[in-house]
């Protein structure tokens, strides 16, 4: 697997972490909370930590199409386990998430699986 496409499935999936911590935001929000009360839950959707996450997975999967030309699916699939751990962390970081020692066992082997599949 070339760096491009490393670069390409890693740049992919860190958008993607980044627009589930944004989805977090805009749900949790105050705004977000009036929004639902009054116009419903379709109203979740205009709120801007929401309209930010959808914007990041677009563009993050435009990135990943574009990887998918260049490898196969097999190999490029398993980075978006990557994805698990950076939004573990971001969630501890952020929100307070807990990050138990079995969470985190779990991240290893994760991370060491995606290793594995990259040099293969």
């Amino acid at each position: 697997m070339s760096s491009t496409s490393i670069a390409l499935l890693l740049v992919s999936v860190t958008l993607s972490a980044v627009a589930q911590v944004a989805f977090k935001f805009g749900v949790s929000s105050e705004p977000a909370a009036a929004a639902r009360m009054l116009l419903g839950p379709l109203a979740i959707l205009a709120t801007p930590g929401v309209a930010i996450g959808l914007a990041l997975y677009g563009v993050g999967t435009i990135l990943w199409l574009r990887a998918l030309a260049g490898i196969d699916l097999s190999q490029a699939y398993p980075f978006v386990g990557v994805g698990f751990a950076l939004t573990t962390f971001a969630g501890w970081w952020l929100f307070a998430d807990q990050i138990t020692y079995q969470r985190l066992g779990g991240i290893v082997l994760i991370v060491f699986g995606i290793v594995m599949v990259a040099r293969s």
